[in-house]
């Protein structure tokens, strides 16, 4: 669904040269893709973002839940990716691209295809990363590797394990992108990965630190002691059996 007819051409060129891939409809503004949409049910649809009428975003919000495609945005703006992936967008191709780019894009389509085929549930898989932005780049963090975060002024700081990300966002935002059920806010100032953490202890004083299985230590806010040892003993994770929270 593209208002641009070469961008539409060549999205059905390479979509003629994988064999288990039918274009049934191509649209050039909103309404008609949501119509579209509604009358074909799709398994898949390639959506641009700015469209007459309606945008990409606007399109799905008109789709109902239980009839939502596979959606994989192609568009020429990167500012949008952000947004796209919050609405669960499959994938994000930012024109131009090249083959093997979208070839990869399909592999992730048949894999999501697979899993609902397979009774997996539904198509729309749980987020296993997000994608922020950079300065002048857009980097792709995985949840799993993501240790914790730190407010720095109008500033987050996203730490890894190799590296550490600068991402102009408030800490409120950050903690709604971040899945709750694993990370966890245990200061003003840090939301930690509870996965990432080894031990709640007392410092003396008063204070509360966490110990991270990969060295660091990280202050507990007074406020947040409480649920922060009442999340860690009834968490799941095999970590927290057997004393870990030393207080």
């Amino acid at each position: 669904m593209d208002d641009e007819v070469l961008a539409r051409r060549n999205l059905s060129f390479l979509l003629d040269l994988e064999p288990d891939f039918e274009v049934i409809g191509e649209c050039d503004e909103g309404e008609t893709a949501l119509r579209a949409i509604e009358a074909s049910h799709p398994d898949l649809v390639f959506l641009d973002i700015q469209m007459p009428r309606l945008d990409g975003f606007q399109v799905l919000g008109g789709v109902p839940c239980e009839r939502m495609p596979l959606i994989v945005f192609v568009t020429a703006y990167d500012q949008f990716a952000v947004k796209a992936f919050e609405a669960q967008a499959l994938d994000y191709l930012l024109k131009p691209f090249r083959r093997e780019r979208f070839r990869a894009s399909l592999d992730r389509v048949r894999r999501a295809i697979a899993a609902r085929d397979a009774g997996a549930g539904p198509p729309r898989p749980v987020a296993q990363s997000m994608i922020v932005k950079c300065r002048d780049r857009l980097a792709f963090v995985s949840f799993d590797s993501l240790e914790f975060v730190r407010a720095a002024a109008n500033y987050v700081h996203l730490h890894l394990p190799d590296s550490t990300y600068e991402v102009r966002e408030r800490m409120s935002v950050m903690e709604e992108r971040l899945p709750a059920d694993r990370f966890l806010r245990i200061h003003r100032s840090y939301i930690v990965n509870i996965a990432a953490i080894k031990e709640l202890y007392a410092a003396g004083g008063g204070e509360y630190m966490v110990s991270l299985r990969g060295g660091r230590q990280l202050p507990v806010g007074p406020s947040y002691v409480e649920a922060v040892h009442g999340r860690l003993l009834t968490t799941n994770a095999p970590q927290f059996g057997g004393g870990a929270s030393r207080i």
